[in-house]
């Protein structure tokens, strides 16, 4: 057996945990996927940030697990709860994420449903908010301390204090927020609470991430997006949360 097998089988014990989350997280969306554009959400901030934060936990956790399972090795000792804390803190970031997501939800639908042609050019604004971030200086250093976070551990190691877990977590949730937030901001476009927009954007965060060729992927991401930008006043079909098309299963309605 190699010392590179080791290594391998090592990181992947640390990283099961985090894993294991992000597949629960998962099975309740796919099991309450259609509960979760019902009345019992509409216009209810607490359940929306509930539901946002276990949407998340799916989406984000898989791209993170390696980063949390480095951290947690950086210590000879009690790993596992330095793990959780991590894991926990860089939650926190994208259930904190979740309010301004909310209310944008909220006020987009609120337009659509009342503008119809509003609602497209919304969807356009979406698109092309997200293609013009995926091409800046911005996100390419955002993404690069996603990838290549050692600089960041050891700026961790000199945190002190029982928080600090908590802290270096949030930290690196920060940055990832910073790489991450125009490709969730798709999803008032597609459906905020649209089980298979969450599918596709969760494997371009992965891509993105973990991929040799992530920033690559990221700037054909943009591109595409600003093709969308063009394209959705033809096919308005491409944005059903804002068109109208599918805003009655995917949106977030008000009684």
């Amino acid at each position: 057996m190699t010392r590179t097998t080791i290594t391998a089988r090592h990181s992947a014990s640390y990283s099961g945990p985090v894993l294991l989350t992000a597949a629960a997280a998962w099975a309740w969306v796919a099991l309450r996927w259609g509960d979760m554009g019902s009345r019992t959400m509409a216009g209810r901030l607490p359940a929306f940030i509930g539901t946002w934060t276990i949407m998340m936990a799916a989406m984000m956790l898989p791209a993170t697990a390696p980063v949390a399972s480095l951290y947690a090795r950086t210590a000879p000792v009690h790993r596992a709860p330095r793990m959780i804390a991590f894991t926990a803190g860089y939650v926190l970031v994208w259930a904190a994420a979740g309010l301004p997501a909310y209310a944008l939800a909220v006020g987009a639908t609120r337009v659509a449903t009342a503008h119809p042609t509003a609602g497209t050019v919304a969807a356009a604004a979406v698109f092309a908010v997200n293609g013009v971030y995926q091409l800046t200086a911005l996100k390419d250093f955002c993404l690069t301390k996603c990838r290549s976070p050692i600089g960041l551990l050891l700026r961790y190691a000199s945190y002190r204090g029982p928080s600090r877990h908590l802290r270096a977590g949030a930290h690196h949730g920060a940055f990832c927020l910073g790489c991450c937030w125009s490709l969730m901001l798709l999803l008032t476009a597609f459906g905020v609470m649209n089980l298979w927009a969450m599918v596709g954007l969760a494997a371009i965060v992965t891509a993105e991430k973990r991929l040799p060729r992530g920033r690559l992927v990221a700037r054909v991401v943009g591109l595409t997006s600003l093709a969308l930008a063009i394209a959705v006043f033809w096919v308005p079909l491409l944005a059903p949360n804002l068109t109208g098309s599918g805003m009655t299963e995917m949106g977030l309605r008000h009684p």
